[in-house]
């Protein structure tokens, strides 16, 4: 049988060694972000995306190998195994092949084959799909199988029919012909449902009639949601008078007697009622399953850029949640996110106290010396915005404020991990404290909240679950690491993304952080309960001190490296290291020459976040407002989401405005990511079209 190494091979361009060194590491337990970062010499120099692929290929060729092993020995049980079938079977390569080619050896449950298997109808069976006998004799030989079941002749012939016309569904070479002829040449057709509303949402996709393999995918998930709320029914068409000629064509050979037209009537049965409805299924839940993994694929991607927005550093930040009857809560954090303090002011209706709550912002920012102001995109964020430019104008104040995306700030607010981290405030104070951490540190804010509340993506409640959730940690945690967690200030659940340390490790980590005021060095996780050195091993490369007495503990630098790393600084001035020493030099250290550039650039530039490499949060420059605005007028804008249609443009508004696909560029783009990415900061959008009824905006780069 084919063996694990061999298959993932033939998936990848790894050679046999790296094959087996990943799956050592990873059999071993050790992480992505840690093999990506600290084992490249044994992987090639593999990125984590590449190993998070591996890992797929690699859990995959497992599963199909045990299947393998489980279906042999169940034909060999048997009696139904002979050389031929289990060279087939070593030699599959997928899942569905395989179960495609154990189909027929399945029991038949409650159908009427397994009615004729019982009525002993197999031997009739094959005399007549042996096409060598004429109507006639078949009927006559039917007579032998008249018992107490089977009444007369023709009944026989009728089971007989039922388990030719299941043998044909179950042959896995037609089956695989029928599968491609409904995925290339098969429709998808929609039409009005019981619950229709010819006004809503989904009014342009009924009626509609679309190759399948033209669909796109955004396109299938709604259909799908119009399908489950009962507006739209769906099903697929495909040219079956075609496939019936190809079966008197092929199936059937022309020197066949008249016992051909009682096959055919088989086989055709077959066809329309236990195969065409199968694969029908399996096509539509293949399309389900191809628009869910591409929309994963998109939530993925659109969470990684935001998580990678660059911080601000070095700010006392004000965090405002804009509301109208309850007021505008304030929450004021220092540099290193702690909450100082918080209040609530009325500068909007209806009560528009202006005076008093000038006084109390002012207040805050002398007492605490706030130095930028954060304020949610969402209910009364306009209203608010104007008073605060304002404030700033009239006390000439040196500061600026950014209006960032409060979604998922009320999630936050009244979750589990809100009330470990502020168990004394109000949930309205927490959610101010969100709106302030975003514009301070978007990772280590966002990370506390679900990913599917974050607004990123489409169709997030229609996408399997399951996935979305493991695409989302695995992209949040290898993030996470990328960029580094300084020990003694990180939260404990973004502490739970850091390689090799669960939730509760992560609490122990805070109770002991807690107990010890701060952590003064590295050597100290070892003092943490339950922390081993498995976990010491996986965890402590990324994590920082920022005021260790060792500069290493402040980089990414492992503390396995630490000896090798004084070495290089004792014998070679960092600076002046060129790209032609790396091997020699690591020949010298007797180090991986993958592993020392790492080391050389976190010696140039300890402390560094890649993050202030990636976009900016950008501070207001102006206000919107719907009324004024007008076609063809230019705006400055924020992209907050992408979809596969086109991306989502905050321009000040309290609905961010669409950008559709065909509105993003000159030349034609497969898709928006291609040229746009989250937090991107537009300097000249136009304004396409305003509908005032619906508060839309549509914009256009052209």
């Amino acid at each position: 049988m084919t063996n694990l190494t061999t298959l993932i091979k033939e998936k990848t361009n790894l050679n046999d060694k790296t094959i087996q060194n990943i799956i050592t590491l990873l059999e071993d337990g050790c992480t992505i972000p840690f093999i990506a970062r600290y084992r490249k010499e044994l992987t090639n120099n593999a990125s984590d995306e590449e190993l998070r692929a591996f890992e797929d290929i690699f859990e995959y060729s497992k599963k199909l190998l045990k299947r393998k092993e489980d279906i042999l020995a169940i034909l060999k049980e048997k009696n139904f195994l002979n050389t031929n079938l289990k060279k087939t079977i070593e030699e599959i390569k997928t899942l569905q092949s395989l179960e495609d080619i154990y189909a027929p050896f399945k029991d038949k449950k409650s159908s009427r084959t397994s009615d004729a298997i019982q009525n002993g109808l197999e031997p009739l069976a094959n005399i007549i799909q042996s096409l060598k006998y004429t109507k006639e004799e078949c009927e006559q030989k039917a007579k032998q199988f008249i018992n107490k079941t089977i009444k007369a002749h023709d009944e026989a012939i009728s089971g007989a029919k039922d388990i030719i016309a299941q043998r044909y569904a179950d042959d896995f070479k037609t089956k695989e012909v029928i599968r491609n002829l409904i995925s290339n040449w098969g429709v998808i057709k929609t039409k009005e449902g019981k619950s229709f509303d010819k006004n809503g949402v989904y009014a342009r996709l009924a009626n509609l009639s679309e190759k399948i393999k033209y669909i796109k995918s955004y396109r299938t998930l709604a259909i799908l949601r119009a399908v489950n709320e009962k507006q739209l029914s769906i099903k697929i068409d495909i040219d079956e008078t075609r496939i019936l000629e190809n079966i008197k064509k092929y199936k059937i050979p022309s020197w066949a007697n008249s016992s051909k037209n009682i096959v055919y009537d088989a086989y055709k049965d077959g066809l329309k009622r236990l195969l065409l409805p199968s694969l029908k299924r399996e096509i539509l839940n293949n399309l389900k399953e191809k628009a869910s993994s591409e929309a994963i694929e998109l939530f993925g991607k659109n969470l990684k850029e935001l998580l990678q927005t660059a911080p601000l550093v070095s700010h006392v930040i004000l965090g405002i949640d804009p509301g109208f009857v309850s007021g505008c809560k304030l929450a004021v954090i220092n540099e290193d996110g702690t909450y100082l303090d918080s209040s609530v002011i009325y500068p909007t209706k209806p009560k528009q106290d202006f005076d008093n709550s000038s006084k109390t912002v002012l207040a805050l920012i002398k007492k605490y010396k706030v130095s930028a102001i954060a304020i949610g995109n969402g209910t009364a964020s306009k209203e608010t915005a104007e008073f605060i430019t304002k404030l700033i104008d009239d006390n000439n104040l040196r500061l600026k404020y950014a209006v960032v995306s409060e979604i998922g700030a009320s999630v936050y607010s009244a979750s589990k991990i809100a009330i470990k981290e502020y168990p004394n405030l109000d949930v309205t104070i927490r959610g101010a404290i969100s709106i302030a951490g975003r514009l301070r540190d978007p990772m280590a804010t966002l990370v506390k909240i679900e990913p599917k509340s974050l607004g990123i993506g489409q169709y997030q409640h229609d996408v399997n679950q399951k996935e979305l959730t493991l695409k989302l940690e695995n992209t949040t945690t290898d993030l996470v690491n990328k960029v580094g967690v300084d020990l003694n200030s990180a939260s404990y659940k973004l502490l739970s993304f850091v390689s090799g340390i669960s939730e509760k490790l992560a609490l122990n980590i805070i109770e002991h952080r807690n107990k010890i005021k701060k952590f003064k060095n590295k050597n100290e996780l070892l003092q943490v309960k339950g922390l081993g050195n498995k976990a010491y091993e996986q965890a402590v490369g990324f994590l920082r001190i920022k005021d260790s007495k060792n500069i290493l503990d402040n980089t990414a630098i492992h503390p396995e490296d630490y000896e090798v790393t004084k070495a290089l600084q004792k014998n070679h001035t960092i600076q002046d290291i060129q790209d032609n020493q790396i091997t020699q030099i690591a020949t010298e250290l007797n180090i991986s020459p993958l592993k020392l550039p790492d080391i050389i650039n976190e010696l140039k530039k300890p402390g560094h976040d890649v993050r202030s490499d990636f976009n900016q949060v950008q501070f207001a420059k102006d206000i919107t407002k719907l009324e004024n605005l007008k076609e063809g007028f230019e705006l400055t804008g924020i992209v907050r989401n992408i979809t596969d249609f086109g991306a989502f443009i905050d321009i000040g508004l309290k609905n961010d405005a669409l950008l559709h696909i065909s509105q993003i560029s000159q030349k034609r783009i497969s898709h928006p990511s291609d040229v746009l990415s989250i937090n991107q900061n537009l300097e000249k959008i136009k304004v396409l079209s305003i509908d005032l009824d619906k508060q839309k905006v549509s914009l256009t780069l052209k």
